[in-house]
């Protein structure tokens, strides 16, 4: 099946990759992504207590979360800027 492509105002073609998960577990609650995003996909929650990397001692109480899915565009701001590596991203099939 096609995926969606655009071109670039050089006439490049282009295919945009959308965010479809987020690794909580690996996330360090940086914010970067959240504020690259142009398009408010993210948001930032409190670490449930169950999770592994939750430590009441810690700064880390923190973790982001996708609020806004349908909302990405697929520039792939949130996954460059991610110092964790936390992003999937995926092309996606062209709608018919």
């Amino acid at each position: 099946m096609a995926e969606i492509t655009g071109i670039t105002r050089g006439g490049t073609a282009w295919t945009p990759t959308f965010i479809t998960a987020l690794n909580q577990g690996t996330c360090i609650g940086c914010g970067r992504c959240f504020k690259v995003c142009p398009r408010n996909v993210f948001e930032l929650v409190e670490r449930s207590e169950d999770d592994a990397a939750y430590d009441e001692d810690e700064d880390n109480s923190m973790v982001m979360s996708l609020a806004n899915v349908l909302d990405c565009i697929g520039c792939g701001s949130c996954g460059r800027v991610c110092p964790k590596q936390c992003h999937t991203h995926e092309a996606l099939p062209l709608a018919v």
